[in-house]
Protein backbone atom coordinates (compact mmCIF):
# COMPACT_ATOMS: atom_id res chain seq x y z
CA UNK A 1 0.00 0.00 0.00
CA UNK A 2 1.39 3.38 -1.02
CA UNK A 3 1.12 6.15 1.59
CA UNK A 4 1.98 9.71 0.55
CA UNK A 5 2.40 12.66 2.92
CA UNK A 6 2.06 15.82 0.84
CA UNK A 7 3.33 18.40 3.34
CA UNK A 8 5.14 16.68 6.18
CA UNK A 9 7.19 19.73 7.17
CA UNK A 10 4.17 21.35 8.83
CA UNK A 11 3.81 18.52 11.33
CA UNK A 12 7.30 17.11 11.48
CA UNK A 13 10.27 19.34 10.61
CA UNK A 14 12.58 16.55 11.73
CA UNK A 15 12.00 16.16 15.46
CA UNK A 16 9.42 13.35 15.23
CA UNK A 17 9.50 9.85 13.74
CA UNK A 18 7.44 8.71 10.75
CA UNK A 19 8.10 5.06 11.64
CA UNK A 20 4.53 4.40 12.79
CA UNK A 21 3.28 5.19 9.28
CA UNK A 22 6.17 3.42 7.57
CA UNK A 23 5.15 0.25 9.40
CA UNK A 24 1.76 0.39 7.65
CA UNK A 25 2.91 0.61 4.03
CA UNK A 26 5.27 2.09 1.46
CA UNK A 27 5.73 5.63 2.81
CA UNK A 28 6.73 8.69 0.77
CA UNK A 29 7.02 11.97 2.67
CA UNK A 30 7.28 15.30 0.85
CA UNK A 31 8.16 18.33 3.01
CA UNK A 32 5.77 20.47 0.94
CA UNK A 33 3.92 20.10 -2.36
CA UNK A 34 3.15 22.99 -4.72
CA UNK A 35 -0.25 22.92 -6.37
CA UNK A 36 1.08 21.95 -9.78
CA UNK A 37 2.71 18.80 -8.37
CA UNK A 38 -0.15 17.45 -6.24
CA UNK A 39 -1.61 15.10 -8.83
CA UNK A 40 1.73 13.71 -9.94
CA UNK A 41 2.88 12.98 -6.41
CA UNK A 42 -0.47 11.50 -5.41
CA UNK A 43 -0.77 9.12 -8.37
CA UNK A 44 -0.92 5.49 -7.30
CA UNK A 45 -1.41 6.34 -3.64
CA UNK A 46 -4.13 4.54 -1.73
CA UNK A 47 -3.55 6.82 1.25
CA UNK A 48 -2.95 10.58 1.15
CA UNK A 49 -2.05 12.61 4.22
CA UNK A 50 -2.19 16.40 4.14
CA UNK A 51 -2.07 19.33 6.51
CA UNK A 52 -2.70 22.36 4.31
CA UNK A 53 -2.17 21.05 0.78
CA UNK A 54 -5.64 21.19 -0.84
CA UNK A 55 -7.36 18.21 -2.39
CA UNK A 56 -10.06 19.56 -4.70
CA UNK A 57 -12.83 17.67 -6.47
CA UNK A 58 -10.81 17.84 -9.69
CA UNK A 59 -7.73 16.38 -8.03
CA UNK A 60 -9.69 13.64 -6.28
CA UNK A 61 -11.38 12.67 -9.56
CA UNK A 62 -7.97 12.02 -11.13
CA UNK A 63 -6.76 9.67 -8.38
CA UNK A 64 -8.37 6.28 -9.11
CA UNK A 65 -6.38 4.36 -6.48
CA UNK A 66 -7.18 6.69 -3.60
CA UNK A 67 -9.13 5.10 -0.74
CA UNK A 68 -8.27 7.21 2.29
CA UNK A 69 -7.43 10.84 3.08
CA UNK A 70 -6.01 11.67 6.49
CA UNK A 71 -6.00 15.33 7.50
CA UNK A 72 -3.01 16.16 9.69
CA UNK A 73 -5.07 18.68 11.65
CA UNK A 74 -8.53 19.24 13.12
CA UNK A 75 -9.83 21.58 10.41
CA UNK A 76 -10.54 19.94 7.06
CA UNK A 77 -11.55 22.82 4.83
CA UNK A 78 -8.70 21.94 2.43
CA UNK A 79 -10.53 18.76 1.40
CA UNK A 80 -13.57 18.58 -0.89
CA UNK A 81 -15.48 16.31 1.47
CA UNK A 82 -18.42 15.83 -0.89
CA UNK A 83 -16.19 14.74 -3.77
CA UNK A 84 -14.38 12.28 -1.51
CA UNK A 85 -17.65 10.81 -0.23
CA UNK A 86 -19.00 10.38 -3.75
CA UNK A 87 -15.97 8.25 -4.60
CA UNK A 88 -16.23 6.26 -1.38
CA UNK A 89 -13.01 7.74 0.00
CA UNK A 90 -12.82 7.85 3.80
CA UNK A 91 -11.63 11.17 5.27
CA UNK A 92 -10.41 11.45 8.86
CA UNK A 93 -9.06 14.26 11.02
CA UNK A 94 -7.37 14.62 14.41
CA UNK A 95 -9.51 16.27 17.08
CA UNK A 96 -8.39 17.61 20.46
CA UNK A 97 -4.63 17.05 20.10
CA UNK A 98 -3.72 20.68 20.85
CA UNK A 99 -5.98 21.49 23.80
CA UNK A 100 -3.23 21.94 26.39
CA UNK A 101 -0.83 23.63 23.97
CA UNK A 102 -3.34 26.25 22.84
CA UNK A 103 -4.66 27.01 26.33
CA UNK A 104 -1.09 27.43 27.57
CA UNK A 105 -0.36 29.74 24.65
CA UNK A 106 -3.36 31.91 25.55
CA UNK A 107 -1.67 32.62 28.86
CA UNK A 108 1.73 33.10 27.24
CA UNK A 109 0.15 35.90 25.21
CA UNK A 110 -1.83 37.28 28.13
CA UNK A 111 1.17 37.35 30.47
CA UNK A 112 3.24 39.12 27.82
CA UNK A 113 0.55 41.80 27.50
CA UNK A 114 0.33 42.07 31.30
CA UNK A 115 4.08 42.36 31.96
CA UNK A 116 5.77 43.15 28.61
CA UNK A 117 8.56 40.72 29.47
CA UNK A 118 10.07 40.82 25.99
CA UNK A 119 10.13 44.62 25.83
CA UNK A 120 11.73 44.92 29.27
CA UNK A 121 14.31 42.30 28.36
CA UNK A 122 15.22 44.32 25.28
CA UNK A 123 15.34 47.52 27.33
CA UNK A 124 17.89 46.05 29.73
CA UNK A 125 20.01 44.59 26.94
CA UNK A 126 19.91 47.93 25.12
CA UNK A 127 21.14 49.72 28.26
CA UNK A 128 17.95 51.65 29.06
CA UNK A 129 17.84 50.51 32.70
CA UNK A 130 21.53 51.23 33.10
CA UNK A 131 21.01 54.78 31.83
CA UNK A 132 17.89 55.43 33.91
CA UNK A 133 17.99 58.03 36.70
CA UNK A 134 16.13 55.74 39.09
CA UNK A 135 16.57 52.14 40.17
CA UNK A 136 12.85 51.46 39.71
CA UNK A 137 12.43 51.17 35.97
CA UNK A 138 9.60 49.99 33.77
CA UNK A 139 8.44 51.17 30.38
CA UNK A 140 4.90 49.81 30.50
CA UNK A 141 2.20 49.40 33.14
CA UNK A 142 2.40 46.03 34.92
CA UNK A 143 -0.93 44.34 35.53
CA UNK A 144 -1.97 41.50 37.85
CA UNK A 145 -4.44 38.92 36.56
CA UNK A 146 -5.98 38.12 39.94
CA UNK A 147 -9.63 39.29 40.12
CA UNK A 148 -9.64 40.34 36.48
CA UNK A 149 -12.65 39.08 34.52
CA UNK A 150 -11.78 36.85 31.60
CA UNK A 151 -14.55 36.28 29.08
CA UNK A 152 -14.36 33.07 27.06
CA UNK A 153 -16.28 33.06 23.80
CA UNK A 154 -16.75 29.34 23.22
CA UNK A 155 -16.53 26.71 25.94
CA UNK A 156 -15.28 23.65 24.08
CA UNK A 157 -12.20 21.70 25.08
CA UNK A 158 -9.78 24.61 24.69
CA UNK A 159 -12.12 27.07 26.38
CA UNK A 160 -12.52 24.66 29.29
CA UNK A 161 -8.76 24.19 29.66
CA UNK A 162 -8.24 27.95 29.49
CA UNK A 163 -10.76 28.31 32.31
CA UNK A 164 -8.77 25.84 34.43
CA UNK A 165 -5.65 27.95 33.99
CA UNK A 166 -7.60 31.12 34.75
CA UNK A 167 -8.76 29.59 38.04
CA UNK A 168 -5.12 29.05 39.00
CA UNK A 169 -4.55 32.80 38.52
CA UNK A 170 -7.63 33.52 40.70
CA UNK A 171 -9.38 35.23 37.82
CA UNK A 172 -13.13 35.64 37.54
CA UNK A 173 -14.51 33.67 34.60
CA UNK A 174 -17.50 34.39 32.40
CA UNK A 175 -18.33 32.56 29.20
CA UNK A 176 -20.62 32.54 26.20
CA UNK A 177 -21.46 29.28 24.47
CA UNK A 178 -24.35 28.35 22.18
CA UNK A 179 -24.73 25.10 24.13
CA UNK A 180 -24.33 26.59 27.59
CA UNK A 181 -27.29 24.76 29.15
CA UNK A 182 -26.09 21.39 27.85
CA UNK A 183 -22.59 22.02 29.11
CA UNK A 184 -23.81 23.07 32.54
CA UNK A 185 -25.77 19.81 32.73
CA UNK A 186 -22.86 17.63 31.60
CA UNK A 187 -21.09 16.11 34.64
CA UNK A 188 -17.93 15.64 32.55
CA UNK A 189 -17.55 19.40 32.01
CA UNK A 190 -16.27 21.62 34.81
CA UNK A 191 -18.42 24.74 34.99
CA UNK A 192 -17.64 25.54 38.63
CA UNK A 193 -17.40 29.27 39.33
CA UNK A 194 -18.20 30.11 35.71
CA UNK A 195 -21.00 32.49 34.87
CA UNK A 196 -22.53 31.98 31.43
CA UNK A 197 -23.68 35.24 29.89
CA UNK A 198 -25.10 36.58 26.68
CA UNK A 199 -22.50 37.96 24.28
CA UNK A 200 -23.61 41.50 25.04
CA UNK A 201 -23.19 41.01 28.78
CA UNK A 202 -19.85 39.26 28.29
CA UNK A 203 -18.61 42.23 26.28
CA UNK A 204 -19.71 44.65 29.01
CA UNK A 205 -18.22 42.59 31.84
CA UNK A 206 -14.85 41.30 30.64
CA UNK A 207 -11.42 42.83 31.21
CA UNK A 208 -9.99 40.21 28.85
CA UNK A 209 -11.79 38.44 26.01
CA UNK A 210 -10.40 35.20 24.60
CA UNK A 211 -11.88 33.63 21.47
CA UNK A 212 -12.44 29.86 21.35
CA UNK A 213 -15.36 29.47 18.96
CA UNK A 214 -15.53 27.99 15.44
CA UNK A 215 -15.70 30.16 12.34
CA UNK A 216 -19.22 30.24 10.92
CA UNK A 217 -21.22 32.79 8.97
CA UNK A 218 -22.59 33.94 12.33
CA UNK A 219 -19.21 34.35 14.02
CA UNK A 220 -17.29 35.81 11.06
CA UNK A 221 -16.19 39.37 11.95
CA UNK A 222 -17.93 39.08 15.33
CA UNK A 223 -15.25 41.32 16.85
CA UNK A 224 -15.99 44.52 14.98
CA UNK A 225 -16.63 48.20 15.55
CA UNK A 226 -20.10 47.57 16.97
CA UNK A 227 -19.14 44.79 19.37
CA UNK A 228 -15.97 46.57 20.50
CA UNK A 229 -18.07 49.63 21.35
CA UNK A 230 -19.97 47.47 23.86
CA UNK A 231 -16.77 46.36 25.63
CA UNK A 232 -15.13 47.85 28.69
CA UNK A 233 -12.68 50.60 27.87
CA UNK A 234 -9.17 49.17 27.89
CA UNK A 235 -10.22 45.59 27.21
CA UNK A 236 -7.61 43.04 26.08
CA UNK A 237 -8.52 40.73 23.17
CA UNK A 238 -6.82 37.39 22.50
CA UNK A 239 -7.48 35.20 19.47
CA UNK A 240 -6.06 31.70 19.07
CA UNK A 241 -9.12 30.37 17.19
CA UNK A 242 -9.69 31.67 13.64
CA UNK A 243 -8.46 34.94 12.18
CA UNK A 244 -11.72 35.76 10.41
CA UNK A 245 -13.50 36.09 13.76
CA UNK A 246 -12.01 39.58 13.96
CA UNK A 247 -12.47 42.55 11.67
CA UNK A 248 -8.82 43.56 11.71
CA UNK A 249 -9.42 47.10 10.48
CA UNK A 250 -11.90 47.73 13.30
CA UNK A 251 -9.56 46.20 15.89
CA UNK A 252 -6.66 48.35 14.71
CA UNK A 253 -8.82 51.47 15.04
CA UNK A 254 -9.86 50.45 18.56
CA UNK A 255 -6.23 49.89 19.53
CA UNK A 256 -5.34 53.34 18.23
CA UNK A 257 -8.17 54.97 20.17
CA UNK A 258 -7.42 53.07 23.38
CA UNK A 259 -10.81 51.38 23.55
CA UNK A 260 -8.79 48.16 23.29
CA UNK A 261 -5.62 48.41 25.37
CA UNK A 262 -3.92 45.35 23.93
CA UNK A 263 -4.44 42.52 21.49
CA UNK A 264 -2.65 39.24 20.89
CA UNK A 265 -3.48 37.13 17.87
CA UNK A 266 -2.00 33.83 16.74
CA UNK A 267 -4.33 33.74 13.75
CA UNK A 268 -5.11 36.24 10.99
CA UNK A 269 -7.70 36.57 8.24
CA UNK A 270 -4.94 36.01 5.67
CA UNK A 271 -1.93 33.90 6.65
CA UNK A 272 0.87 34.86 6.33
CA UNK A 273 -0.33 38.48 6.63
CA UNK A 274 -0.48 40.74 3.63
CA UNK A 275 1.67 43.86 3.75
CA UNK A 276 -1.39 46.06 4.27
CA UNK A 277 -2.71 44.20 7.31
CA UNK A 278 -3.55 47.05 9.71
CA UNK A 279 -2.48 45.10 12.79
CA UNK A 280 1.14 45.00 11.64
CA UNK A 281 1.52 48.65 12.61
CA UNK A 282 -0.71 48.66 15.69
CA UNK A 283 0.70 49.51 19.10
CA UNK A 284 0.28 47.06 21.98
CA UNK A 285 -0.31 44.20 19.57
CA UNK A 286 1.32 40.78 19.52
CA UNK A 287 1.11 38.70 16.35
CA UNK A 288 2.48 35.17 16.28
CA UNK A 289 2.63 32.87 13.22
CA UNK A 290 -0.18 30.40 14.03
CA UNK A 291 1.96 28.39 16.44
CA UNK A 292 -0.31 27.89 19.46
CA UNK A 293 -0.90 24.27 18.43
CA UNK A 294 2.69 23.43 17.58
CA UNK A 295 4.37 22.28 20.79
CA UNK A 296 6.49 19.15 20.42
CA UNK A 297 4.10 17.23 22.66
CA UNK A 298 1.05 18.40 20.71
CA UNK A 299 2.54 17.39 17.37
CA UNK A 300 3.54 14.02 18.83
CA UNK A 301 -0.07 13.43 19.92
CA UNK A 302 -1.26 14.46 16.47
CA UNK A 303 1.05 12.02 14.70
CA UNK A 304 0.11 9.23 17.09
CA UNK A 305 -3.57 9.78 16.27
CA UNK A 306 -2.83 9.89 12.53
CA UNK A 307 -1.29 6.43 12.84
CA UNK A 308 -4.22 5.21 14.95
CA UNK A 309 -6.73 6.57 12.42
CA UNK A 310 -5.06 4.77 9.52
CA UNK A 311 -4.60 1.56 11.51
CA UNK A 312 -8.31 1.54 12.36
CA UNK A 313 -9.25 2.16 8.72
CA UNK A 314 -7.11 -0.74 7.54
CA UNK A 315 -8.82 -2.95 10.12
CA UNK A 316 -12.23 -1.94 8.75
CA UNK A 317 -13.18 0.15 11.77
CA UNK A 318 -12.66 3.82 10.92
CA UNK A 319 -12.34 6.34 13.73
CA UNK A 320 -12.45 10.15 13.58
CA UNK A 321 -14.17 9.89 10.19
CA UNK A 322 -15.67 13.18 9.01
CA UNK A 323 -17.55 12.12 5.86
Amino acid sequence: MKIVVLDGQALNPGDLSWQGLADLGELQVYPRTPEEKIKARAQGAEVLLTNKTPLTAETIADLPDLKYIGVLATGYNVIDIKAAAEKGIVVTNVPAYGTDAVAQFVFALLLELAHHVGEHNHAVKDGAWQRADDFCFWNYPLVELQDKVIGLIGYGRIGQRTAELARAFKMKIVAYDRSAEQKKADPEINTANIKFLSLTDLYKTSDIISLHCPLTETTRDMINRQSIAQMKEGVIIINTARGELINETDLAAALESGQVSGAAVDVLAAEPPTSNNPLLNSENTIITPHIAWASHESRQRLLKTVVANLTAFLAGNSINQIN
